[in-house]
């Protein structure tokens, strides 16, 4: 039976690839069958559990406390092998090429001042307030450390944004800043494109195809994985995107994520269409319908597809302009719309297009469940209705039918001040209105009269569909809606289209500094606090790096920790 032996270092704090190869140094000594080096959480005890490798003295160490644990075919073995864990943990570190390691963060910024980035790796526990240290020193973060509270994220990332600062991550596993990677990522050439990605596998797996086919990165920004969702808001994602849309050298942007939340689309797609580089898009799983007034955004299924089009695009030297429309549209304020169907998939198709363009829209039949209306007879912000459904045509005839109940709402929303748009479908055909036209024109002739009257900026739109057989004469129609003051579409998406340009700058833009963009485009200095394979794979980039010998603050007492933050604050 093998003999345990067990030693707790109270208070140490080593990192997990430390400990790590600590344990396969001790797995190779003589007589040692077994060996565990951890800290005292209390998942690491229950692996220790697992392995035979839990004593009683282990099970009372702390979160703080150091474990370590040999088994050995004698005890003389175990003894031996415990003896030499201050050597092997010694030779590791006299292989380091940093002579001295300072403790704190300011310490290692008052050694290497033109740093600009810190790269964070520390325990989730402790991540926030180390990051939060490098932001009030004005250094980006490159934020390794997972199991982070969203709220934690939360508040770095908008203290970042106001003052021009970056955060990518937690959980950010890949970034490459100017030819230099940070964390995990390949050695890939310099080039014309550009990355933004909440995945790091996946800008991994897409820089490595731009070098395979030749071409080349100018850097790539990880987000961490929960940045476009609605709580982040996508802040790190809006930042990376400015950057790159700013860096001269980059000539494609790739953007890579799982579909973000409704708002965070609309928002960077807003942002993505007013720019003059071409940009391809993986939201993974994610298919939009084209805009063809946005042919610089190319829309992909897969990792390899993003790779293979972005290398195409960036040989091209074609310019790319922005439709007048589409500029106007992003200065003007459009207040809200409200969308009146009578055909169901008619709404439909037009919400989900207008979700790439709105964030805060909403419905009587949504696509997603916060997109739902709480009282179909009353809109919100922006509105899209169908006037088909059972709540609006119990005990009376269907709106293809008969417009009344549709004209009682297309003068409620006219008359409210903060509507700024009113789409109307008008479908023709056997069984449909014989005349719509003869009803409708009259109320929008007067909408739109009362609204100039006043000042106000209202527009009409209505969506036509029929043909040149059918009895309500189509082509008459549509002249006599174009001559109420209506745009008249003939096409669904193309009417969609129009009325997400008319209104996406409805989804608001922070108002936040720029990052500068000296951070990604002059050499890398880095501190790096945490993993200290980190530090070396920097120093082997060639890029300048100090060490932090970093301890958990206050011995990781969580009381004491508390105290002395409030003294720094004071």
């Amino acid at each position: 039976m093998p003999e345990i032996k067990v030693e707790i270092r109270r208070g140490s704090y080593y990192d997990s690839v430390a400990l790590m190869q600590l344990q396969s140094e001790l797995l190779r000594q003589p007589g040692v069958t077994n060996a565990g080096v951890m800290m005292g959480n209390h998942a690491n005890k229950a692996l220790l559990q697992q392995n035979g490798l839990l004593t009683g003295d282990a099970q009372q160490a702390l979160e703080t406390d150091l474990i370590i644990s040999i088994a050995a075919n004698h005890a003389d073995a175990a003894d031996a092998a415990l003896a030499k864990v201050d050597e092997l943990l010694n030779r590791r570190r006299s292989t380091g090429d940093q002579d001295y390691r300072p403790k704190t963060l300011e310490a290692a910024a008052n050694m290497l001042p033109e740093a600009s980035w810190v790269l964070v790796s520390v325990p989730g526990r402790y991540a926030a307030g180390v990051a939060k240290e490098a932001l009030r020193l004005r250094k980006n973060v490159f934020l390794y450390s997972d199991n982070v509270p969203l709220e934690d994220e939360i508040s770095l990332k908008k203290h970042a944004a106001e003052n021009g600062l970056l955060v990518m991550g937690p959980d950010c596993g890949t970034a490459i800043i100017n030819g230099i990677g940070l964390g995990f990522a390949n050695k890939v050439r310099s080039g014309p494109i550009g990355l933004v990605g909440a995945s790091g596998t996946g800008l991994q797996q897409v820089t490595s195809r731009i070098h395979q086919l030749g071409s080349g990165i100018t850097h790539a920004l990880g987000t961490g994985g929960r940045d476009l969702s609605a709580a982040v808001g996508g802040i790190t994602a809006m930042q990376s995107l400015d950057l790159l849309l700013r860096d001269e050298s980059t000539k494609v942007i790739v953007l890579i994520s799982k579909p973000p939340a409704a708002e965070v689309t609309a928002r960077l797609l807003q942002r993505a269409r007013l720019a003059t580089k071409p940009i391809v898009i993986n939201f993974i799983g994610y298919s939009p319908v084209k805009d063809p007034t946005a042919s610089h955004l190319h829309f992909v299924s897969s990792l390899d597809e993003a790779a293979d089009v972005a290398v195409e695009l960036s040989k091209s030297k074609s310019k790319i302009k922005i439709p007048a429309e589409t500029k106007k549209a992003a200065s003007e304020s459009s207040l809200y719309l409200r969308a009146l169907f009578s055909g169901g998939t008619l709404a439909y198709e037009t919400l989900l297009i207008l979700q790439n363009y709105l964030s805060n829209i909403f419905s009587n039949v949504p696509l997603k469940k916060e997109q739902k209306l709480d009282d179909p007879l009353i809109s919100r912000e922006h509105t899209i209705l169908d006037l088909g459904e059972d709540e609006f045509t119990v005990g009376r005839p269907h709106p293809m039918l008969d417009n009344t109940l549709r004209l009682e709402r297309f003068h409620k929303e006219a008359a409210d001040p903060q509507v700024g748009l009113i789409l109307l479908d008008v479908v023709l055909g056997y069984g449909a209105h014989p005349d719509p036209a003869s009803e409708l024109v009259p109320a929008i002739e007067k909408v739109l009269k009362d609204a100039h009257k006043t000042g106000r900026a209202l527009e009409v739109t209505v969506l036509l569909v029929g043909t040149d057989e059918d009895p309500q004469d189509l082509a008459s129609q549509l002249e006599r809606f174009k001559a109420a003051g209506a745009r008249v579409e003939t096409s669904p998406s193309q009417a969609a289209f129009y009325v997400g340009r008319h209104f996406q700058n409805s989804t608001v833009q922070p108002n936040w500094p720029p990052v500068d963009l000296d951070f990604i485009q002059k050499p890398v200095q880095a501190i790096n606090i945490g993993l200290e394979s980190f530090q070396a794979s920097l120093s082997a980039q060639g890029a300048t790096v100090v060490h932090v010998d970093w301890r958990p603050p206050a011995g990781g007492n969580e009381k004491l920790m508390s105290i002395l933050e409030r003294i720094k604050k004071t």
